[in-house]
């Protein structure tokens, strides 16, 4: 495939699939310049690393992994200046979808709590929240299966003690 199909089947596929890499990036990120440059850090590893895609996996099960470690490796950097990767601009005018934790007090505040958690255990949540097998998780994560039910079932434990001193409290 040549350079260009390439590049227009990927832009594709990000487009598809694009709010995984946003709800990464809220799970990761506080505020819309983070969110932003996360979202665009977050794409051009996809890009980079697109040739090693081999279709073994789902494309969306791919991005999350890809996604995931990116966002853990420059929270433990706490990287502030990401380097970039030009794609034709017109590629980034992508639609997203709006956040208006406003409305719902209630996710923000889970988030709040979220954002306490070990980058493997906001991994975990998030993809636990997208409603992902274990299979798929483990596969994602690189754990196994039994692993991440366990951790999961932790975290549940752990939200529902923090949700009941909310009602409590």
């Amino acid at each position: 495939m040549d350079s260009k199909h390439k590049e227009i089947e990927f832009v594709a596929l990000l487009d598809e699939h694009q709010n995984i890499v946003h709800k990464i990036c809220r799970m990761y990120t506080n505020g819309k310049d983070s969110h932003n440059d996360l979202f665009q850090e977050i794409s051009i590893q996809l890009w980079k690393s697109y040739d090693r895609f081999e279709g073994k996996s789902k494309f969306s099960t791919w991005m999350y992994r890809v996604g995931l470690n990116t966002a853990i490796t420059l929270y433990r950097k706490q990287k502030k200046q990401l380097n970039g990767y030009a794609l034709e601009e017109e590629h980034f005018l992508m639609k997203e979808d709006e956040y208006d934790s406003e409305k719902d007090d209630q996710i923000e505040w889970l988030y709040k709590q979220i954002e306490s958690f070990s980058e493997i255990d906001k991994a975990l949540t998030l993809l636990y929240l997208e409603d992902k097998k274990y299979d798929e998780i483990s596969e994602t994560l690189g754990i196994s299966s039994i692993n991440a039910r366990v951790k999961i079932n932790r975290i549940k434990q752990r939200l529902k003690a923090l949700i009941n001193s909310r009602k409590n409290g």
